[in-house]
C-alpha cells in the first residue's frame, strides 16, 4: 500500500468538493484554522473505539443520531440541549430492551457539509448551484448565496467549539440523570401514546427503585447522572479536515480532531477517491455508509484500506438501502465480511433509502418505512447468524413536520406547517423516541442471539 501524508488525498480524484474561486482566500482560512484548538482529543476517540469494539462483540450498542445539516441560522442551545435529550430517552428505552450499554455518539458539533445528488437545481425557471451546507455555501437561492465562501468555516468551527462545550456540560453536569430521563419518557408515554409503552418503563421503574433500596442513586453513584458522549460527521469538506487533524504527542499517529468518529458517505467511497484515501491515514473510528451499489468484493477491499489490522471498533459499516431492499442487498454483504472474520460494526441507516416526494412537494419519508428498515434489519442479522449492532439516524428534538406518519399521524398536508431542515427530513422528537420504542422488541431479541453467538463462540 502506498505511504501515507496528511495531503496524499490531493492527488486522488475527489468528489463532491466545492470549488473555491478565491483559492488564496481559501488557503488563508485554512492556515488559520490550522492553528485553532483540536475539537476533541485523541485520548476521547481511543475511547470511543474502545467502546465500539465492545458493539463488534455484542456486549453494547450504538446509537448514532442527529441533524441531516446543521445550520447557522437554527444553532440555539435550547436546539442542542432537546437532541441531546431525545437521544438519552432512547438510550434508557435500548438499554433497558437490550440489557447492554448504548454507545451514544451525536451527527453534531460539525455536520454542515452534504453530497447532492445534483450540482444544480431550478427554481421558477432559474438555475443555480446546488446548497451544499452552512459551511460552503448559503440557502437562499441567489447567485451571490450559492457562490463557496472559505470564511464560512470560521462560523463553522466557532459554532462546533460551542456546541461541544454545552454538551460536554450537559453530559458531565448533572442534566443526563437517569432518574430525570426516566420521568422525560414517562411524561411522553403518558401524553403522547396513552400508556403505551408503560410495560418497558414499569421495568425502568423496577430496576432505578432496587437500586434505590440498595443505597445505589444519582446523589451518591456519578454514573448514575454523566454519560460519555461523543460527536460525528460525514468527512466531506476534505480540505477543512486536513486543516484540523493533528499529530497526538503521546503516540506519534494523526487524528482528525474535528470529531471523535468521521464517516465517508455512499457517493465518495471510491476505493481510489480522495475520501477514502484521506480517511486510511487518521486513527479516528470510522463509519462507512452501505447503499444498493455496493458489491462484496469492494466492500472487502474498503475495509481491508481503511482498516489493514482488522481492529475491532475501528470500522462501523452503516447500512442504507430502503426498507423493501434490505433482504436483496444486506445479505451477500453479511456473508462476505463474515467468511473473511473482519471485526466490524454493523449499523443501520433506515433514513437514506426510504425519501420520497409528498404531492405537496415537500421531500419527507414514511415514519412506516424507516420502522420496516430497522426491523428488516435484525431480521436479516438473526437470519446470517450474526450481530445487530446499531441504529443511525437523522433527527431533532424539535417539534417539526418533516416525516409522515408516527404516534402523531403527520400528513403529507401537515409538512408545510413546521418543515424546518435545511436539506434532508428529520424525525422529530417524538417520532425519534416512538422509534426507540417500537423496535424494542428486535432489540431484545438480538441481544439474546447475540449472547449465544457469543457464548458459542468461546
Amino acid at each position: 500500500m502506498k505511504k501515507w501524508n496528511l495531503n496524499s488525498w490531493t492527488k486522488y480524484p475527489a468528489k463532491h468538493l466545492p470549488v473555491y474561486q478565491d483559492k488564496k482566500e481559501l488557503d488563508l482560512v485554512l492556515s488559520k484554522v490550522k492553528k485553532y484548538p483540536p475539537l476533541v482529543f485523541a485520548g476521547e476517540t481511543r475511547s470511543l473505539k474502545k467502546a465500539l469494539a465492545d458493539v463488534v462483540q455484542g456486549k453494547a450498542f450504538l446509537l448514532q443520531g442527529g441533524d441531516c445539516a446543521e445550520s447557522f441560522a437554527e444553532f440555539h442551545p435550547d436546539n442542542i440541549r432537546d437532541t441531546f435529550k431525545v437521544i438519552l430517552q432512547m438510550s434508557l428505552v435500548l438499554t433497558a430492551s437490550a440489557s447492554v450499554p448504548v454507545v451514544k455518539v451525536g451527527r453534531i458539533a460539525g455536520q454542515f457539509s452534504k453530497p447532492r445528488s445534483a450540482p444544480t437545481e431550478k427554481k421558477e425557471g432559474k438555475e443555480l448551484p446546488s446548497y451544499l451546507g452552512d459551511n460552503i455555501n448559503g440557502m437562499e437561492f441567489s447567485e451571490k448565496a450559492r457562490i463557496p465562501d472559505a470564511k464560512r468555516l470560521f462560523r463553522a468551527y466557532s459554532q462546533s467549539a460551542s456546541t461541544l462545550n454545552l454538551l460536554r456540560a450537559f453530559s458531565q453536569g448533572g442534566f443526563a440523570d437517569l432518574r430525570q430521563v426516566h420521568l422525560w419518557n414517562l411524561g411522553f408515554i403518558k401524553d403522547k401514546t396513552k400508556g403505551k409503552y408503560k410495560e418497558i418503563e414499569d421495568k425502568i421503574s423496577d430496576a432505578l427503585a432496587f437500586m434505590e433500596s440498595c443505597g445505589i442513586n444519582s446523589d451518591n453513584n456519578r454514573r448514575l447522572r454523566t454519560v460519555n458522549f461523543y460527536t460525528s460527521h460525514e468527512a466531506l469538506l476534505l480540505p477543512f479536515e486536513e486543516a484540523m487533524t493533528r499529530v497526538d504527542s503521546t503516540t506519534g499517529e494523526y487524528h482528525d480532531t474535528s470529531a471523535h468518529l468521521v464517516w465517508i458517505g455512499d457517493r465518495t467511497r471510491q476505493l481510489d477517491g480522495a475520501h477514502v484515501e484521506f480517511c486510511r491515514g487518521i486513527k479516528n473510528p470510522l463509519g462507512l455508509k452501505c447503499g444498493p451499489t455496493l458489491k462484496p468484493d469492494e466492500l472487502i477491499k474498503l475495509c481491508n484500506t481503511l482498516n489493514p489490522e482488522n481492529d475491532p471498533g475501528r470500522l462501523t459499516l452503516i447500512s442504507r438501502f430502503g426498507a423493501d431492499n434490505v433482504e436483496k442487498f444486506l445479505p451477500k454483504l453479511i456473508k462476505t465480511i463474515k467468511k473473511e472474520g473482519l471485526n466490524v460494526v454493523w449499523s443501520c441507516d433506515p433514513m437514506h433509502g426510504n425519501t420520497i416526494k409528498a404531492a405537496t412537494g415537500f421531500k419527507t419519508r414514511p415514519f412506516d418505512s424507516v420502522l420496516k428498515e430497522v426491523q428488516n434489519f435484525f431480521a436479516v442479522h438473526q437470519t446470517e447468524g450474526t450481530y445487530a449492532g446499531g441504529l443511525h439516524v437523522e433527527m431533532t428534538g424539535q417539534d417539526v413536520t418533516e416525516c409522515t406518519g408516527g404516534a402523531q399521524k403527520i400528513s403529507e398536508n401537515e409538512l408545510s406547517s413546521r418543515y424546518r431542515t435545511h436539506c434532508d427530513p428529520r424525525l422529530n422528537a417524538d417520532q425519534a423516541l416512538e422509534l426507540a420504542f417500537l423496535i424494542s422488541e428486535e432489540i431484545k431479541k438480538n441481544s439474546k442471539y447475540s449472547k449465544k453467538i457469543i457464548q458459542a463462540a468461546s
